[in-house]
């Protein structure tokens, strides 16, 4: 299948907390800045565990790169005063985009904090900085797995689209009708911004099943089968994976998906293999 000239790429990574992890994300961000994304983006650790690691990577980024970086901001955990102070500082220092997330409970704390929604962090966004940053926000076309079904899950994606939201980043798949089923539905309840699908190459397969597991996409069965005959052959994993991702990101191209959002997991090859394989060309 011939997709469209590629467009609307960007990248997410974590921050590093060694100096063998600094010195990939190093290598991993120049040969993806060279394939001319959007923006990148940082995640956040759960509560803020990673908040000063990952405004660090976020200038790091922007400075070495010149690319546009977008630091994860979680509201579980915190005060609205704490989140203030947070975004204060992205002012400070330039940062134009964010993507605004629920987040998740550090490990053996209960407290939810003042917001227990990512709608209540988006408007708590725009009431304080206004128009200064475009918001991302999360969509979940398999359904996020603590929603009590499709319906309110949508219900509640809407939620955060009225309360300020300019784009959306999805959770990963790998069936496409779901995407477009998602979408589809999002149209209906009068959602207009751009639905980016977020892609997770696949290089490891336990690690696959086990990110899966966690956050409720489907791995579909036939892929499942032909990965467990691969054993313990990674290349052959690479290799399959490459192709499986690259048919899928084709396909999300053609029939309609404003660009593509990868889950690079600090790693470069799979990713830019992936995308030389749609066509990408490199700015160096």
């Amino acid at each position: 299948m011939t997709s469209p000239p590629l467009h609307n790429l960007s990248f997410e990574f974590f921050p590093p907390r060694s100096p063998e992890a600094v010195a990939r994300l190093a290598t991993t961000r120049s040969r993806l800045a060279a394939l001319s994304p959007e923006f990148f983006s940082v995640t956040f650790g759960a509560g803020g565990s990673t908040r000063e690691l990952t405004l660090e990577t976020v200038l790091d980024l922007h400075a070495t790169t010149g690319v546009d970086s977008a630091p994860h901001l979680s509201c579980i955990g915190f005060a609205a005063a704490d989140i203030k102070t947070v975004l204060a500082s992205y002012r400070e220092v330039g940062i134009r985009r964010l993507v605004a997330l629920r987040g998740d409970m550090p490990s053996g704390t209960t407290g939810f904090g003042e917001l227990r929604h990512a709608n209540e962090l988006v408007a708590l966004i725009r009431a304080e900085t206004g128009d200064h940053f475009h918001i991302a926000v999360a969509a979940y076309p398999e359904v996020h797995p603590q929603a009590s079904g499709a319906t309110a899950d949508l219900d509640h994606f809407r939620r955060k689209v009225d309360a300020g939201a300019d784009s959306a980043i999805t959770q990963y798949f790998y069936n496409v009708d779901a995407y477009l089923r998602f979408v589809d539905a999002a149209r209906e309840r009068g959602v207009t911004i751009d639905i980016v699908p977020g892609i997770m190459p696949i290089t490891n397969f336990s690690n696959l099943r086990r990110f899966s597991d966690m956050c409720g996409a489907e791995l579909p069965r036939w892929m499942v089968k032909r990965l467990q005959d691969f054993g313990d052959d990674r290349a052959s994993i690479q290799s399959f994976g490459i192709d499986v991702v690259t048919s899928l990101c084709a396909d999300l191209l053609a029939r309609g998906a404003p660009g593509l959002h990868f889950y690079t997991m600090n790693q470069h090859e799979a990713v830019t293999a992936i995308c030389s394989a749609l066509g990408a060309s490199t700015s160096a």
